[in-house]
């Protein structure tokens, strides 16, 4: 049996930088395969995605994740070096330690402990998604797996993705959806030339300001249970030629807006567009994803069933955050929560994981499992 510690420090060992997977899923299909698993790879794009089974028939139950990590930032800041994990004071230091390696490592040690069990079972099905696209565009990870899953007619039915979602402890908090999200790049064409010839310029950042002040003080007060209130912020501007005497040939804005239900996207483009009347304005959209939401039933029950044994901590379920891949999972009719450890150093310099919160988070992700198995197929009389 390997530990969840020794497996998260051979993952952390490997640069995946994203997309490069750095032979993370070679790691993984081998350590499962040992355990019984059938593997397959599905890569695409540059992109590899490793899906794993074991066991027959429902319930299908999905553990998913990401082996790609960010880039590490000015490695002369990090305490250790961030592809050499070190332990100190209690917490395993490298990059993708919390986000999301950990919770990788967690699941293979709790599928080489249920092995045994499923292996001898006439029902129920074990399975990995894998991708090294989640941290990138996310366009060939998860949406070329779910697209393998279709083609083959395989529905899941219950979905854990180990992204790190705790705030203060393990077992705090969960998360059982996500609002949506939508990116848009706001351009405006001017003429150029001479800031002492204003008369033969026309000077996109003076049309632009006005237009970004309404737009970023749009309000979207719709509320919908359970989610965070649709929020918009502006991420980048661009304009000018690094001359103080030159008026810019055009201007643009990058901004976001995370929507809860109570919006559909395109609300959001009607109401942003109807600020953008000029002939000189253009608008690029990108749609991320749409939000997801799971409501109460076996996943969760079984989920805050495990946490509280393990812990004594009666989780959270809440919608918070960023995006993830579960917005790919979901719209396929699958229960889906995110549960993985405390989220506090994700993305950072010198992220981190509390070792002593290994091999619970393997204990939680096995016995929520396991109670899965015992409930028995899924009832999808709700038309899931």
């Amino acid at each position: 049996m390997r530990d969840v510690l020794s497996l998260t420090q051979a993952l952390i060992r490997r640069p995946s930088v994203t997309p490069d997977d750095a032979g993370c899923q070679d790691q993984m299909a081998q350590f499962l395969e040992a355990c019984g698993f059938h593997c397959e790879r599905v890569d695409r794009g540059g992109v590899a995605n490793l899906v794993a089974r074991l066991g027959n028939g429902a319930p299908h139950i999905a553990f998913a994740g990401h082996t790609d990590v960010v880039p590490t930032g000015p490695i002369e800041l990090w305490t250790s070096k961030p592809f050499e994990p070190e332990i100190r004071d209690g917490y395993l230091y490298g990059r993708g330690a919390a986000d999301m390696k950990a919770s990788l490592a967690a699941m293979l040690s709790a599928a080489q402990e249920l092995a045994a069990d499923i292996g001898t079972r006439d029902a129920g099905t074990l399975w990995f998604l894998i991708t090294s696209d989640e941290e990138g565009p996310a366009v060939d990870g998860t949406v070329a797996i779910m697209e393998w899953l279709a083609n083959r007619s395989i529905q899941l039915d219950y979905c854990i993705v180990g992204e790190p979602s705790c705030s203060e402890r393990l077992g705090d908090i969960a998360r059982c959806g996500r609002r949506g999200s939508i990116n848009a790049e706001l351009t405006v064409t001017g003429i150029q030339g001479h800031v002492a010839y204003p008369e033969q310029v026309r000077n996109p950042i003076h049309e632009m300001l006005p237009v970004l002040a309404s737009i970023s003080q749009l309000e979207w007060p719709a509320p919908y249970p359970d989610f965070p209130l649709t929020t918009l912020q502006v991420a980048n501007l661009a304009a000018g030629t690094g001359a103080s005497n030159v008026v810019p040939g055009d201007a643009s804005a990058q901004f976001n807006v995370r929507f809860n239900p109570g919006y559909t996207d395109q609300d959001i483009r009607e109401r942003v567009e109807a600020l953008c009347l000029s002939d000189h304005c253009h608008l690029d959209w990108n749609l991320s994803g749409q939000p997801f939401y799971t409501p109460p039933g076996a996943l969760r029950k079984a989920l805050a069933s495990a946490v509280l044994d393990e812990t004594g901590v009666s989780v959270e379920f809440n919608t918070g955050g960023g995006t993830s891949d579960g917005r790919f999972i979901a719209p396929a009719g699958i229960e889906v929560v995110e549960f993985g450890p405390r989220n506090d150093t994700i993305h950072k310099i010198d992220e981190r994981v509390a070792v002593a919160e290994l091999e619970p988070l393997k204990a939680i992700y096995r016995e929520t499992v396991a109670r899965l198995l015992q409930s028995g197929p899924r009832d999808r009389t709700d038309g899931a």
